[in-house]
């Protein structure tokens, strides 16, 4: 949505939205009860042909776009990235129907979906071992697809989004049946922290990088999950990130990683850590994982034996920090 789409929704039907009515309408504009502050009398005023609002208790007004950033406490971009999140199509544009995007419609997908089952496919988990992902920290988030492309049959891993549709995933081939974030939220109180990644894999590479490290508390549990699934998506994830008191950014090494951190942090400033420093030299967490995998390996054949393992066992009394960690 362009800056010029959100000003054009009719600031009538957005307060509708909200269950707010104008106590008494003049034909052209309704006075209201403010709804950014304790408001005994009507006076705030929506000019319905001019898609304008005017709080005369304050003295400041403006579009549907400074409403919805006074209302938020969040920037212009922030302020369309919720219009974007709404169910716009509950909204009409002011003087006119939904105006259409300069850019092409997105074609319908081409993948034709003949059934998806739970992970079994011998292949599929081969491939998540060659990456370093263990099927079993796998089997809960991913799940196998079974597909045609042009009359052709296909398979691949499958992660869902939160539209319903599937990032696709085999050695290859890198798709999707439509593009949105996956936000994991665990059970119980609400979480204060979220972690974002960039891919599914980088999500499961840092689950199987916890369960490594610390297999008795690998406190995997202890904040939730956006996935973006691209960075393309960025602008998507900054409602539901609204929510968070911390948020750990673990993208790509790389500038469109950097660019989308950046986006995230202009939203939500100190709030924000960039944690891509924890696998610097590396593309990305996966790319991090192998490597560990690699070194591993390596470890083994130069002793005669394996290393004894670690004890991850918290001691007694010890309060286990609940900062970033890998």
């Amino acid at each position: 949505m362009t800056y010029k789409e959100a000003n054009n929704i009719s600031i009538k039907d957005y307060l509708n939205s909200f269950g707010i009515q104008p106590v008494t309408e003049k034909g052209s504009y309704g006075m209201y009860r403010s709804p950014l502050r304790e408001d005994n009398t009507p006076s705030f005023k929506v000019d319905y042909n001019a898609n304008l609002w005017c709080d005369y208790g304050t003295g400041e007004g403006g579009t549907l776009i400074d409403f919805v950033m006074k209302q938020h406490g969040c920037n212009a971009y922030g302020a369309i990235c919720r219009l974007e999140q709404g169910n716009t199509a509950s909204f009409s544009f002011h003087g006119k129907d939904l105006p259409e995007r300069d850019m092409k419609r997105q074609a319908a997908s081409p993948i034709e979906i003949h059934r998806i089952q739970p992970l079994q496919n011998p292949a599929l988990m081969r491939y998540l071992q060659e990456r370093g992902i263990s099927p079993g920290t796998a089997a809960p988030y991913v799940q196998e697809m079974y597909y045609r492309i042009g009359g052709k049959p296909f398979f691949a891993l499958a992660f869902r989004n939160d539209s319903g549709g599937y990032e696709l995933r085999n050695p290859r081939f890198k798709g999707s049946t439509s593009k949105d974030i996956t936000h994991i939220r665990q059970q119980g109180e609400p979480r204060d922290t979220c972690f974002v990644f960039e891919g599914f894999l980088d999500f499961l590479s840092f689950l199987t990088i916890r369960q490594q490290k610390s297999p008795d508390i690998p406190c995997t549990d202890w904040q939730d999950y956006v996935i973006l699934n691209s960075t393309a998506n960025t602008d998507k994830a900054l409602y539901p990130l609204a929510d968070y008191g911390h948020i750990h950014c673990m993208l790509d090494n790389d500038e469109a990683g950097r660019k989308a951190v950046e986006a995230i942090r202009q939203e939500y400033k100190w709030r924000v850590r960039d944690a891509s420093h924890l696998y610097s030299g590396h593309n990305d967490l996966n790319d991090y994982l192998r490597s560990l995998k690699v070194k591993q390996s390596q470890d083994l054949t130069v002793t005669d034996k394996p290393q004894p393992e670690q004890d991850n066992r918290q001691n007694p009394g010890e309060k286990r920090k609940r900062g970033l960690r890998m």
